[in-house]
């Protein structure tokens, strides 16, 4: 917040720069301001301006962002207490109905038919 405050009371000092130094040399004096002040100050106020609407831009979707993640978040937490851990169940019911001991090991029966060397 302090950079879009700070760009806009530059641009605001800027062209209260511009303004006042037109003003009093036009009615003072019949000559012209220079118009490398002028463009200078155009300049500053422009960029001054430009810096003010990029920080509040930058603040909004930020802000968005932070938002959105958060709402991600609580989303998927809601998601994964509805579920659960649904394999749990069916790997535990599996295991208790075929009861404590250990299966028996059937090794694989060599395959016949399969070239050796290619």
């Amino acid at each position: 917040m302090a950079l879009k405050w700070g760009a806009v009371v530059v641009a605001a000092v800027s062209v209260t720069l511009f303004t006042t130094a037109n003003i009093i040399v036009g009615v003072l004096d019949t000559s012209e301001v220079p118009s490398a002040f002028n463009m200078a100050t155009i300049a500053v106020a422009s960029v001054g301006t430009v810096v003010a609407v990029l920080a509040e831009m930058y603040s909004r979707v930020n802000s968005r962002i932070a938002a959105l993640a958060e709402f991600v978040a609580m989303r998927l937490n809601e998601v994964d207490a509805h579920t659960g851990d649904r394999n749990a169940g069916f790997v535990e019911g599996y295991l208790l109905s075929h009861g404590e001991e250990a299966g028996a090991i059937v090794p694989f029966a060599q395959r016949t038919g399969r070239q050796q060397d290619r």
